[in-house]
């Protein structure tokens, strides 16, 4: 019997060579089935910078790539969001699978379109959310389906540190789409709709702005799953919340923990701490995250984060900013 060839690695183009891409590029050597073979920014500064370690070439456009004769089968789309549905539809309409860094659109109409265009091209569209890729989200994730908590009653997530946000693009409503609350925000409500599923009502604060930015850089969200589970949620980019586990789930029966540096859980009444993850490792989710994606590409695999899922943040985000505005609980939209 002749040896069986792995298949060749899948052509990706990096899209947006800003400070994350960094991160993503060390993922990328973690992950063979998929392989670089362009950068496109129209920072030329930005580009070459990689370029240093990554020696491939540079484009400032699409466009330009694609005159180049350069057909890559996937891209990851790393720029800020008002960008996503421009760059995420050509790609798509070109016959490029896309991973398109959180949030997936700025609007829900923009997410719509991106992923009815997805649908019509018959191409993936993926939405990348590190956190749900972690190895201890996911063990807390099986603890809570084996019933170690018993039935889920609080849940409390918390990223808060300090950050200058005042020459950030995340801080530019033109470009993000808003504050603290949608660039980290969305991050919580995957995370939380992932270990409990969707979401039924939402309300959001804003708390004092203590940089000097036009949108908000501390809030709170909270809300109602529709399993019943009372849920909050802390994002700041100007005060630090010492917390060693930025997600707890208190049940009935057990707590469990989601910590930077480890992960545990109790069951109630035995007063011993079980250590189950060692803690948030970036360069690895994001590791996980293409290889989940390189593996949807070749139908080894299911998207972890489906198109339902990419949706639900956008709409859940989208609630939540409007409930602040109006000063009062509002309810989702049934499914998110």
């Amino acid at each position: 019997m002749p040896d069986l060839v792995p298949p060749a690695p899948t052509p990706l183009v990096l899209v947006g060579c800003g400070l994350i891409a960094r991160a993503y590029l060390q993922a990328l050597a973690r992950v063979p089935e998929l392989q670089l073979c362009a950068f496109v920014d129209r920072d030329e500064r930005a580009s070459a910078a990689l370029q240093a370690t990554h020696t491939v070439p540079s484009f400032p456009t699409l466009e330009a790539l694609w005159q180049a004769g350069l057909r890559p089968a996937a891209a990851l789309v790393l720029t800020p969001p008002d960008t996503h549905e421009a760059l995420s539809t050509w790609l798509l309409q070109h016959g490029v699978h896309v991973l398109c860094e959180k949030p997936l659109a700025p609007s829900i109409a923009a997410a719509e379109r991106m992923l009815a265009t997805a649908r019509a091209s018959q191409r993936r569209l993926m939405m990348g959310s590190k956190f749900r890729y972690t190895a201890d989200v996911y063990k807390a994730h099986q603890l809570l389906d084996s019933g170690f908590c018993g039935e889920t009653v609080l849940y409390e997530n918390v990223f808060c540190s300090h950050v200058d946000m005042t020459q950030r693009w995340n801080a530019v409503a033109a470009h993000s789409g808003g504050g603290v609350l949608v660039d980290n925000g969305c991050h919580s409500v995957d995370l939380a709709r992932f270990l409990l599923g969707p979401i039924a009502r939402v309300q959001a604060q804003f708390g004092k702005r203590a940089q000097r930015i036009d949108v908000e850089d501390t809030a709170r969200l909270l809300f109602t799953s529709q399993n019943g589970t009372l849920g909050s949620i802390d994002l700041s980019w100007s005060m630090h919340k010492e917390t060693p586990a930025y997600v707890r789930i208190h049940g009935t029966r057990g707590t469990i923990e989601i910590g930077w540096q480890q992960s545990r859980c109790k069951a109630t009444g035995t007063g011993e701490w079980q250590v189950f993850g060692n803690g948030y490792d970036k360069v690895a989710a994001f590791a996980a995250q293409l290889a989940n994606f390189a593996a949807v590409l070749r139908d080894r695999e299911a998207p972890v984060i489906d198109d339902a899922d990419a949706l639900a943040s956008v709409v859940v985000v989208d609630c939540a900013y409007r409930s602040q505005r109006e000063e009062r609980w509002l309810p989702v939209p049934t499914g998110h």
